[in-house]
C-alpha cells in the first residue's frame, strides 16, 4: 500500500501521467413524498429558519454502473454511466483511456 501512495506523491510528468479508475454500482431513486416547505426566519422556529425536509420514502428506479478516470495532477476526469457493468460494457471507457493518450 505504500508504494502506491507513493506513486500518487510523485511530481506531474506528462511523459508518465498518473490515471486513477475507479467504478461503482449505484442505486437509482426517486424521492416519493412531497417535501416539507421552508419556514423563514421566526415564524415557529428559532432566529435560524428551517430548511426543507424531505422523508426517508423513495421509489426504486433500478440500477447503474460508473466508470470514472481521473488524472489528478492534471486537473481532469472523465466519467461514463451503463446500465450494468458486463464484460462488454468495460472495455468501453478503457478504449477511450487508451485512444486518449
Amino acid at each position: 500500500m505504500e508504494e502506491v501512495i507513493e506513486v500518487y506523491l510523485r511530481p506531474y510528468d506528462s511523459q508518465n501521467t498518473v490515471v486513477c479508475f475507479e467504478e461503482s454500482n449505484k442505486q437509482l431513486v426517486k424521492e416519493t413524498p412531497t417535501p416539507l416547505p421552508m419556514k423563514p426566519p421566526g415564524v415557529e422556529t428559532d432566529k435560524s429558519g428551517v430548511n426543507e425536509r424531505y422523508d426517508y420514502e423513495y421509489e426504486r428506479n433500478g440500477t447503474c454502473n460508473m466508470f470514472m478516470f481521473s488524472e489528478p495532477l492534471a486537473g481532469w476526469r472523465h466519467v461514463e454511466v451503463t446500465e450494468r457493468r458486463t464484460k462488454k460494457d468495460y472495455p468501453k471507457p478503457m478504449k477511450y483511456l487508451v485512444e486518449l493518450k
